[in-house]
């Protein structure tokens, strides 16, 4: 089973930007899909991004798209996510999810995960 850990997490003011990381304690990062996904106070969790295992798919949650980049580092097994143009409605615990999928697929679901990290929150100011 692989462990994970996000950090980067904090305030910033809407417009600004912040990246998260996420590092997983694995000899086989390579293989994993990773994802990430936020809950805010009193809202079920939700997907924000997830990427496949070799990079070559990744997919986002319209709220997002065009504002928020998922990528990793296969040799780091760090996954990353940079967050651009954060809005108020960002606001939320950050986790990193990882699951075995097959090559090139992902996927936006959260019972699709079985690793996840403890969060990192993300607080976007008006």
């Amino acid at each position: 089973q692989v462990q994970l850990a996000e950090s980067g997490g904090g305030l910033v003011q809407a417009g600004g930007s912040l990246r998260l990381s996420c590092a997983a304690s694995t000899r086989t990062f390579s293989s994993w899909t990773m994802g990430w996904f936020r809950q805010a106070p009193g809202k079920d969790r939700e997907f924000v991004a997830a990427m496949s295992r070799n990079g070559g798919n990744a997919v986002y949650a319209d709220s997002v798209k065009g504002r928020f980049t998922i990528s990793r580092d296969n040799a780091k097994n760090t996954v990353y996510l940079q967050m651009n143009s954060l809005k108020p409605e960002d606001t939320a615990v950050y986790y990193c999810a990882a699951d075995y999928f097959p090559k090139g697929t992902t996927c936006s679901l959260s019972g699709c995960y079985d690793a996840w990290g403890q969060g990192t929150q993300v607080t976007v100011s008006s």
